[in-house]
């Protein structure tokens, strides 16, 4: 599995291009598969989903001429036979994981076995987009947030080691992005934060991705992203 992590999806030509690079072919003719579940927790997140299919969202990740697209529902797969859903990821080029809630996602990729199955698609580039990014990596910077929006009896795991760990760093996502809704992403923030964790933090702005190929790993930006040593 190649990643692409980004804040904000597909956002300039210099994060295309490194998909691109990933894909080892243009998109137009690349076919990919969809995961919105994150959002589900969030008032309004179906029609930000709706949003997302349709091209209107914020974030550009479905309509930049994908060959064909499909739809992927986490919280569906553990209630359905592996047969019918694993051969589809196993075939397809690009899985587009979006954003929402770290924990919910974490908990409905483990669910389904997604953290044992990824690893394995040696073909498949795995494209984050904020939560979507967070989550392969092994904590949450989201973890305290992400209770407010998960009921009070929840079996979501919302601890702040939720992450799936498939990488070995971790990230915060829309760092200076000036809506009032990430006005705690600071890079100062970041810091502090990152001086309690035991691997590099990568601090992303919406204009910034990283990019996984085997042991590499490289930042892609046309804005800034700072990396915080541990314990820094």
């Amino acid at each position: 599995m190649k990643l692409l992590l980004t804040s904000s999806g597909i956002s300039n030509p210099s994060i295309e291009a490194a998909l691109v690079d990933l894909l080892c072919k243009p998109i137009s003719e690349s076919n990919a598969i969809l995961v919105a579940s994150g959002m589900h927790p969030f008032p309004g997140g179906s029609a930000r989903v709706l949003d997302l299919i349709q091209g209107r969202a914020k974030s550009r990740l479905t309509g930049i001429g994908w060959k064909s697209l499909g739809l992927l529902e986490l919280t569906a797969l553990p209630s359905i036979r592996r047969e019918n859903w694993v051969p589809v990821l196993e075939a397809t080029d690009a899985l587009l994981v979006f954003g929402g809630n770290v924990a919910y996602l974490a908990h409905w990729m483990r669910r389904a076995g997604m953290d044992e199955l990824l690893p394995q698609l040696e073909s498949l580039v795995y494209v984050g987009v904020s939560a979507g990014s967070i989550v392969m990596t092994p904590y949450n910077c989201d973890a305290e947030s992400n209770r407010e929006s998960l009921p009070d009896d929840t079996d979501v795991a919302t601890e702040h080691h939720g992450g799936l760990g498939l990488v070995d760093f971790t990230t915060w996502v829309h760092v200076g992005n000036p809506d009032p809704m990430f006005a705690e992403h600071s890079l100062e923030n970041v810091a502090q934060w990152a001086r309690g964790v035991t691997v590099p933090t990568y601090a992303l702005d919406d204009a910034s991705a990283i990019a996984v190929d085997g042991s590499e790993v490289t930042v892609i930006t046309e804005g800034n992203c700072p990396v915080f040593a541990p314990g820094q």
